[in-house]
C-alpha cells in the first residue's frame, strides 16, 4: 500500500521537532551541556580550518602569521615589538605540526575555540546553561570566531588570554580568596605577555570592581591585592627584559601609531567604531531574528515535544550571585567599548580596527543577560542551525569562493606576491652556491618572515624596518651569511637598497623574478633585487 501524501513530510519534521527538543535538554543537563559545548566547538575549529585552507588558496599566509612562526623559533622574553606570548604559542604548534598554510590557519581557529570554551565558562556564572550555549553559538558567528579570525597574531591570542582574566576575575570576586586572587594575578600576567594592549581589558576590571555595589566586600578581601602582587612577579622577567632593551616596544608604538591632530584620531575613533559594530550585527541581528515567537500547528500538540521548547524562561531568571556577576559583565564591555576611542581621540592615536578583536566577546552575554528578556527554548536550535549551516556552505563554497577571488588580488602585497615561490627559488639557489643551510636573511619584515616561514631552512630574519626581534643580529648574520631582500615595488625600496649597499658592498645582486600560478593561470610576475652574502670561511 503506497503511504499517505504527506506522511514523509510529516516525519521529517517531527524527528526535526525531537531533534531540537534533545538539543535543548542536553544543553540544560550539567553534564551533556558540556559534551555538546565541546563538540560545538571541536566542530567549529574543524570546519573553519578546513574551509579557511580552502578559502586562501593561492595566497600566502599573512605576515604576522609568519613572524609568529620567526619568533617562536627562538623563546625570548620579548620580541622587539610585542611581548612574547603569542611567538611561545606559535613555537610549540609549529614544533608539532609542520609549517605549512593549513597548520597556520588550523592555530587561529583553535584559539578561536579555546577562547569559545571560556566564553561559555563566562557565561555560566551569569545566565543559564541554556543561554550560555546560545552565547556561545553567537559568538561562533561573529566573523571574529571564523573568517576574519584567520590571522593569528598578537591581536588574536588575546581571544584566549582576556576571556580567561574575566573568567578568573569573576571567580575573584565571588570567591574573594587568597587563591582565586593568585589565579586572578596569573591571568592578568598572561594577558599583559600576549599584547600591552590587555591593559584595557585590566582597567575596565579595575573600574567595574570599583564601582559595582559590592566593591567593599571585594576590596576588603585579599584577592585583588594577591591578584596585584603576583601579576607583578609573572611579569618581572618581562619588566627587566623591557628594561634592557630600552623599552623599544613602546617607543616604537608610540612612533607607529601617534597621529598629528585631535580631528584625525576622531576620524580613527569612528572608523574603528564603524568597523566592530558592523562585525557584530551579524550574530546580533541574527540572534534577534531567531527570538521571534512563531505558532506551532501539529496534530499531535497533546503529545507535542516540540511544545516545550517554545516556551519563555520563568520569570526569576536571576538568582542574587547572578545579578551581581552580570553587572560585572555590562560595565565592562560597555568600559572597554567606549574607552579605546575615547582614549584615542584625547591622545591623537592611531586607531585599528584589529585592536577590536579580542573586546566584545562580552556582547552577546550582555544582552542575553538582559533582565526581562524572553528567550523562547527554540532559539537556541535556530541558532544552531543557522551557524551550522552557513559554516557548511562556506566550507562547500570556498573553492569556488578562491577561484573567483584570486584573478582579482594575484597583485596583492600581503598575499598574491609570490613569496612563497621566492623562498624555495632562493634555498635552492643558496644550497646550490654554497653548500649549506641558509641561515639568515635581511630585509623588510613583510618579506623576511615569509622566508622564514616557507623555506625549509627557516632561516632567520633580521628585519631592516622594525625594532630587532633579537632573534639574530647583524654580526651573527654575517658570520653566517645572509640573503638580502628588496622589493622594487615597495615604497621603502630606496632605504632597502640604501642599507644594502652601505653594508652588504661585497655581495652579489642579482634580479629574481617569479609567478604564482593557481588553477593552470599565472599571476603577475614580481621582481626582487637579491643580494648574496657567503658566509665568513
Amino acid at each position: 500500500m503506497p503511504p499517505k501524501p504527506g506522511l514523509p513530510r510529516f516525519r521529517r519534521v517531527f524527528g526535526l521537532r525531537r531533534l531540537a527538543a534533545w538539543v535543548v535538554a542536553s544543553a540544560t543537563d550539567v553534564r551533556a551541556s558540556r559534551a555538546l559545548v565541546a563538540a560545538v566547538i571541536i566542530l567549529h575549529v574543524g570546519i573553519w580550518s578546513r574551509a579557511l585552507t580552502l578559502l586562501k588558496q593561492g595566497q600566502d599566509i599573512h605576515f604576522d602569521v609568519a613572524e609568529a612562526f620567526a619568533w617562536g623559533q627562538q623563546f625570548l622574553l620579548g620580541y622587539g615589538k610585542h611581548p612574547p606570548l603569542s611567538g611561545w604559542v606559535a613555537g610549540l604548534w609549529f614544533r608539532i605540526f609542520p609549517a605549512a598554510d593549513w597548520a597556520a590557519y588550523a592555530l587561529a581557529m583553535m584559539v578561536a575555540g579555546i577562547g569559545l570554551w571560556l566564553c561559555w565558562l563566562i557565561a555560566l556564572k551569569v545566565v543559564d546553561r541554556r543561554r550560555a550555549l546560545l552565547s556561545v553559538l553567537l559568538l561562533a558567528i561573529y566573523p571574529i570566531f571564523n573568517f576574519k579570525g584567520y590571522k593569528y597574531n598578537a591581536d588574536l591570542i588575546q581571544l584566549i588570554t582576556l576571556p580567561l582574566l574575566v573568567l578568573a576575575y569573576l571567580h575573584a570576586f565571588e570567591r574573594r580568596t587568597l587563591r582565586a586572587g593568585v589565579w586572578l594575578g596569573l591571568a592578568g600576567a598572561l594577558a599583559m605577555l600576549a599584547k600591552y594592549w590587555a591593559l584595557t581589558m585590566i582597567g575596565a576590571i579595575g573600574l567595574a570592581a570599583l564601582l559595582h555595589p559590592q566593591r567593599l566586600q571585594f576590596l576588603r578581601s585579599p584577592a585583588p591585592w594577591a591578584a596585584i602582587v603576583v601579576m607583578f612577579i609573572g611579569l618581572a622577567p618581562h619588566l627587566w627584559w623591557l628594561w634592557q632593551v630600552g623599552f623599544t616596544p613602546l617607543s616604537y608604538a608610540g612612533g607607529i601609531y601617534e597621529i598629528p591632530s585631535r580631528l584625525e584620531g576622531l576620524r580613527m575613533a569612528l572608523g574603528y567604531l564603524e568597523h566592530n559594530v558592523a562585525l557584530l550585527l551579524l550574530p546580533i541581528v541574527l540572534g534577534l531574528l531567531t527570538l521571534i515567537s512563531l505558532p506551532v500547528v501539529s496534530p499531535l500538540r497533546s503529545r507535542d515535544p516540540f511544545r516545550t521548547i517554545t516556551q519563555g524562561p520563568p520569570r526569576s531568571a536571576y538568582p542574587a550571585a547572578r545579578w551581581a556577576q552580570a553587572l560585572q559583565i555590562w560595565m565592562i564591555q560597555l568600559i572597554v567599548a567606549i574607552g579605546p576611542p575615547l582614549g584615542g581621540i584625547a591622545f591623537s592615536i592611531y586607531m585599528k580596527t584589529d585592536w577590536g578583536i579580542p573586546l566584545f566577546f562580552l556582547t552577546p552575554l550582555a544582552l542575553l543577560a538582559i533582565p526581562g528578556l524572553r528567550v523562547p527554548r527554540i532559539a537556541l536550535f535556530r541558532v544552531m542551525v543557522i551557524w551550522l549551516l552557513a559554516s557548511l556552505a562556506v566550507l562547500a563554497a570556498a573553492p569556488q569562493i578562491a577561484e573567483y577571488v584570486a584573478p582579482r588580488n594575484r597583485s596583492g602585497i600581503e598575499s598574491y606576491g609570490a613569496r612563497s615561490e621566492l623562498a624555495r627559488n632562493l634555498t635552492e639557489e643558496w644550497h646550490v652556491r654554497f653548500k649549506s643551510q641558509w641561515r639568515a636573511v635581511i630585509g623588510p619584515t613583510r618579506i623576511t618572515n615569509l622566508m622564514a616561514f616557507y623555506s625549509v631552512d627557516h632561516p632567520t630574519p633580521l628585519p631592516l624596518n622594525d625594532p630587532s626581534s633579537g632573534l639574530i643580529s647583524l654580526a651573527e648574520a654575517q658570520r653566517s651569511g645572509y640573503v638580502g631582500i628588496c622589493d622594487p615595488a615597495a615604497p621603502d625600496y630606496r632605504d632597502c637598497d640604501a642599507w644594502m649597499k652601505a653594508n652588504a658592498p661585497l655581495a652579489e645582486r642579482v634580479i629574481v623574478t617569479t609567478r604564482r600560478f593557481f588553477q593552470g593561470k599565472a599571476g603577475e610576475a614580481a621582481h626582487w633585487d637579491i643580494y648574496y652574502m657567503p658566509p665568513l670561511r
